[in-house]
């Protein structure tokens, strides 16, 4: 059955992440929505609120915000009321469960997690990190990594890096090549080493992809090892072979989102410092003089 499209405001003090992330994740549950986005974000004024108000009011529909200061969510409510649209606080439940658990009040601090503080600056700091130890750079700096990521070539290795150092995370990221052994580095790694595998079938389709990107497309595909599909079979085998033989955990990125593959990470890395705590607590402390 089709439906209608319907407009949809989402209104922000701030960049408005926190409501498109709500959104691309709530709608990904219905088949084909039909809907229009009208993004408002850095509503911080009055002045500003009115622009907001004289859009909705031509474009009605259902109002999602995260909005602190509350003369203006106040206006804004009274408004979509006047005017007969929903509209919809998406904090206000989370932030009312956490002030009775904690037994205090939120602070009313507009775009709190986007000030400059040390989170930041670490996450400015990760970034760095991974451009400078991507596809096997900067190995004598492997030491200063929170995680390795290994795979082969196109296993998404770069893009989950980013991922993670958005979070904070120093990840870098080594290429398993058939014909070149890893760094010795690895031999005895200070950080979780994960390895990330693929179905053969779709990791040839993107490295055919990646050629045709870089004018490669003319080149006899069939005959390169880089696309051929035993070759590529028995290249991923290896990989995983190698691993194994490490005691790497591996996950297979085939069917998982570059954020879905970034939170298996952090589980792992999470479990690899679990199990080295308890190892450390494990070890007979030397004895006091």
């Amino acid at each position: 059955m089709s439906h209608r499209p319907f407009n949809l405001h989402l209104v922000s003090d701030s960049t408005g992440e926190t409501l498109n992330s709500i959104m691309r994740a709530t709608l990904a549950r219905f088949p084909d929505p039909q809907v229009v986005h009208h993004r408002w974000s850095l509503v911080r004024s009055h002045l500003q609120l009115e622009q907001v108000l004289e859009g909705i009011k031509a474009e009605p529909g259902p109002v999602m915000f995260t909005l602190v200061d509350r003369s203006l969510r106040h206006a804004l409510e009274e408004v979509c009321q006047q005017i007969g649209v929903p509209c919809l606080s998406v904090l206000d439940p989370v932030m009312d469960l956490l002030q009775a658990q904690l037994g205090q009040q939120a602070r009313e601090k507009r775009a709190a997690q986007y000030v400059l503080d040390a989170d930041y600056f670490r996450r400015i700091d990760a970034m760095h990190y991974v451009l400078a130890h991507d596809d096997g750079q900067g190995i004598a700096g492997i030491e200063e990594a929170d995680c390795v990521l290994v795979g082969v070539s196109r296993s998404s290795k770069t893009p989950t890096c980013f991922y993670l150092a958005n979070r904070g995370i120093k990840a870098a990221n080594v290429p398993i090549v058939p014909t070149s052994p890893l760094p010795v580095e690895l031999e005895n790694p200070p950080c979780p080493v994960i390895g990330l595998t693929i179905d053969t079938s779709a990791l040839i389709d993107i490295r055919r992809h990646r050629l045709k990107i870089i004018g490669n497309g003319g080149v006899r595909q069939d005959a390169n090892d880089y696309v051929d599909f035993e070759a590529v079979k028995a290249e991923i085998q290896a990989a995983r072979r190698l691993c194994t033989s490490h005691g790497w955990p591996v996950i297979d990125v085939t069917r998982r989102s570059i954020e879905e593959t970034a939170a298996t990470v952090l589980q792992l890395m999470e479990a690899w410092h679990a199990r080295r705590n308890q190892l450390n607590a494990a070890k007979p402390r030397p004895a006091e003089a």
